[in-house]
């Protein structure tokens, strides 16, 4: 049997696409290994799966002044002895990876023991962890036709983000029943992120009242976020985390407001529903998400706000449009070249692991 192992954490996005891939490799005759931190995101969430998983050790790798910045590079030492260890014994014929900084030992220990590896660059441009992956990787697989130029030629493959099946399958019939809603009103679906966001939060809900006169509201607004006070009004429901009901969810909703993470947009590009980007400020990040959602918009895909923008006008603007223009949106995400992402990443594995 041929094995693979899959690497990436620190945040839900370097972990779904590689829950997406799973079952197409498993069909393929895989036997899926993970390798990942001790205790992240991606514990949790591959545990689930029975598939065999593996912590290691990580540590950040930072540009700013840290006190943990003499700490950690020890840290990564260790998850690299630790990963070649764990590679002797499962005898990968190929390794994948999404990302994070739990990634990089893996990525390094593969390229020591001479397994190919396979990397996925969500972001436009690469962030710090996959920099130092990319001279190890036979192949990089992107989500922005911009994103080719910031990589070897020769390597770079666009691919688009591998798409959980479960997503296509949702009924909005469950989902508004879920909600207590009926079809009398479009509904709108805000994502904050698996963390939430504040600032989309309280952007949607300084306008609720107005939003409420032509729309239901499903808010998933991120751990420790409801608003108490909020919890009776008609027409608005709100949850930390949806799990299991997230694809009804989806499919009963017409609109999406939600940040611009890479995985977050791939997911509302494959399920073409019109939407409004809100991304994570260069303040808060690396200014990532601006350029994600400038390449949405400029596909014709969304409508941007950025979150130092932000108005009752501008935000209840953005929501008319995006829905009364629906079909324009509609259209422009059906051309999209990001299709069949499963099909060509597990092609790529595949010819990596003959080598």
């Amino acid at each position: 049997m041929k094995k693979i192992v899959l690497t990436g954490g620190g945040t839900a996005g370097h972990v779904t696409p590689n829950i997406a891939l799973i079952p197409e490799l498993q069909k393929q005759g895989y036997e899926v290994h993970y390798i990942g931190s001790y205790d992240g995101i991606e514990k949790k969430l591959i545990e689930k799966l029975n598939i065999p998983y593996y912590g290691i050790s990580s540590g950040k790798l930072r540009r700013y002044i840290d006190l943990k910045n003499l700490s950690d590079p020890f840290k990564v030492i260790k998850g690299l002895a630790q990963a070649r260890r764990l590679l002797g014994k499962i005898k990968p014929d190929v390794v994948f990876s999404k990302g994070g900084f739990v990634s990089v030992p893996v990525v390094l220990a593969a390229k020591s023991k001479k397994i190919p590896c396979i990397i996925h660059e969500s972001d436009m441009t690469p962030g710090l962890a996959n920099k130092i992956c990319i001279p190890c990787a036979q192949r990089v697989c992107t989500n922005f036709p911009e994103t080719l130029k910031h990589l070897p030629a020769e390597k770079a493959v666009l691919t688009g983000s591998p798409i959980r099946a479960e997503l296509f399958n949702g009924n909005k019939e469950k989902g508004l029943k879920f909600c207590g809603f009926d079809d009398s009103k479009p509904v709108i679906l805000i994502i904050g992120g698996s963390l939430g966001a504040v600032a989309v939060n309280n952007a949607v809900r300084a306008i609720l009242p107005q939003l409420l006169e032509k729309f239901q509201i499903i808010h998933l607004c991120g751990k420790g976020k409801l608003d108490e006070s909020l919890k009776d009004v008609k027409g608005y429901v709100q949850f930390e985390y949806i799990h299991d009901e997230l694809s009804d969810l989806m499919a009963a909703s017409d609109i999406f407001i939600s940040r611009a993470g890479a995985n977050a947009i791939c997911e509302i590009l494959a399920l073409r529903k019109p939407n409004i980007l809100i991304p994570l400020s260069a303040q808060a990040s690396r200014g990532d998400q601006i350029l994600n959602a400038a390449s949405f918009e400029k596909q014709g895909y969304s409508i941007v706000i950025q979150e130092e923008d932000i108005t009752d006008e501008k935000l209840l603007a953005a929501v008319n449009d995006a829905y009364t223009n629906k079909d324009k949106y509609i259209t422009a995400m059906k051309r999209s070249q990001l299709n069949n992402s499963i099909e060509k990443i597990t092609g790529l594995i595949s010819t990596a692991a003959k080598k």
